[in-house]
């Protein structure tokens, strides 16, 4: 079984779907893609951080070769721009850890696994003003620059999302399960998916 969690900046989805991962035993991944992609397409991970999560910026670019043909391979990557580089070698790994029980937060996977029937998609958000607590609190955000940090990540997520796949980040039609974290809390939200799962692998 895979589960993805998309997630709106701050609304602790990547929280959630450790604590998850440790309740079920199940792998956990998230930033550790970028190792890894480095560690596959020869890129600094210091330069993968830059692009982590973020679509090509030539628009020219992308416009002339289609984000489908990213998702559904090209034969020339070496021309492509790191961030596509990075996609398609994050894309592999996503596939190869489906092959286990595991979490993926993040990164598309959930459209890059649509064809999975194991894989169970979530997209976790919540109220702003839970958003912003935790930006401040958890994440560090300055106080005073918090709500155009917290608008200026989902942009960039919905981005990403929107470039690589065809379908919209975001639309509860594309997932499985849509979870308010701010109803429960982060210890509600992961105890209610968790008995969720546990339905499912029933």
């Amino acid at each position: 079984m895979v589960i993805t969690i998309s997630r709106q900046f701050a609304s602790g989805g990547h929280e959630i779907g450790q604590k998850l991962a440790e309740k079920l035993g199940f792998k956990f991944y998230d930033k550790e893609l970028i190792y890894k992609a480095a560690e596959m397409s020869g890129i600094s991970p210091d330069i993968l951080k830059e692009v982590d999560e973020k679509a090509a910026s030539s628009l020219l670019y992308s416009l002339s070769l289609g984000a489908s043909s990213i998702v559904h391979g090209f034969s020339g990557t070496a021309q492509l721009p790191i961030n596509d580089r990075v996609f398609i070698a994050q894309q592999k790994l996503i596939k190869e850890y489906a092959n286990s029980n595991c979490i993926i937060v993040g990164r598309c996977a959930d459209y890059v696994l649509k064809d999975n029937k194991n894989c169970i998609k979530i997209f976790i958000y919540a109220d702003f003003d839970f958003r912003r607590e935790r930006a401040i609190n958890v994440e560090g955000i300055d106080k005073n620059s918090v709500n155009a940090f917290i608008a200026k990540k989902d942009k960039t997520r919905a981005n990403y999302y929107n470039y690589y796949a065809d379908i919209k980040w975001g639309d509860y039609n594309n997932y499985d399960l849509c979870i308010n974290s701010a109803f429960l809390g982060i210890d509600g939200t992961t105890k209610l998916i968790e008995e969720i799962i546990n339905i499912k692998k029933k």
